[in-house]
């Protein structure tokens, strides 16, 4: 290397992927002396975001989970270190680990570490009011989110929605409907994929933002169906799958019907939950008992059954 490269050069062009590494330990002898009198000015805040794929970074924050301490520094690490790896200084000039602490909901299972984690790259590369707003659209959207569905490694018994962003919803939520604790490796790894998955999509909410690709066009509502007049629509909230949606046919005062026109509940495990619509109707009534194992499932069910009974006046 030419003792005149200036310190400045040196960081622009090298230690791609060395986040957090110590800039003066990796100068050559003399760089660091020679040239000390140099200032390093920062960039400019806000940092310029450089588009990245959401899939790589998804991989990253995944594997960084297990590796940097958690979600939070795990989102941090899977977005910063793809940055750094792809376009050198000054992104690397973190050490992800910084926010190993907003582990487990900063340690009060408040909100979930690895929505902290991409606040703080939000508030890296946007004013406050526009990081408001990103935050806001990954809040939206991560309330709603059925995790997890990045399995590379564990394959999850079943997904579970959050409905809130605190770390005390999302991750208990999924253990009560896998039966895992905190210390088992499926916990693990569905707090990695949540990771992961999180990271991806402030990425992509990061890369529309500024103008490096386009939303998603929401598909067009699909057109209401045309009931009969026995016909009524019942909704309700799973914890598990989220909404579900049925519709019941009646026979003046009696359950003809009943079919499930959506949800998102697991094959196979909430499969005994839907049996209960058979049980239903041939009671004429939704005072049924809940099925072990699907619970969650039975009553997000028969609340939507109720739903539907209501609107016929029953």
């Amino acid at each position: 290397m030419d003792m005149n490269t200036s310190r400045r050069d040196f960081l622009r062009t090298t230690g791609k992927g060395l986040l957090g590494v110590a800039v003066a330990t990796a100068l050559p002898v003399g760089l660091s002396t020679g040239v000390a009198e140099e200032e390093i000015s920062a960039p400019e805040w806000p940092w310029k975001w450089e588009k990245l794929d959401p899939q790589e970074v998804m991989e990253a924050g995944y594997k960084a989970f297990y590796t940097h301490g958690g979600c939070c520094a795990g989102v941090f690490a899977g977005i910063m270190e793809t940055l750094a790896a792809k376009y050198g200084y000054p992104y690397n000039q973190f050490n992800a680990r910084m926010f190993a602490n907003g582990a487990g909901g900063y340690g009060q299972q408040s909100l979930c570490g690895s929505l902290g984690g991409c606040c703080a790259v939000f508030g890296l590369f946007c004013e406050a009011t526009e990081a408001g707003q990103l935050r806001n659209e990954l809040y939206a959207w991560y309330k709603e989110k059925p995790f997890p569905e990045y399995q590379p490694e564990f394959k999850a018994p079943t997904t579970t929605v959050a409905g809130s962003v605190e770390c005390r919803d999302s991750v208990n939520k999924y253990m009560d409907a896998t039966g895992f604790t905190m210390a088992d490796d499926g916990r693990k790894a569905r707090c990695a994929a949540v990771t992961g998955e999180t990271a991806a999509k402030a990425v992509e909410i990061l890369n529309v933002h500024f103008g490096y690709s386009v939303a998603a066009t929401a598909e067009p509502a699909a057109e209401e169906e045309t009931l009969a007049d026995n016909e009524y629509i019942g909704e309700a909230t799973s914890e598990i799958g989220g909404p579900i949606k049925v519709k019941v046919t009646m026979d003046g005062d009696k359950i003809a019907k009943i079919e499930v026109l959506s949800h998102n509940e697991t094959a196979g495990i909430s499969d005994p939950a839907f049996a209960l619509l058979d049980t239903m109707v041939a009671n004429n009534s939704t005072a049924v008992d809940t099925v072990t194992g699907a619970t969650k499932t039975s009553e997000a069910l028969i609340a939507a059954v109720n739903d539907a009974l209501a609107k016929a006046g029953k």
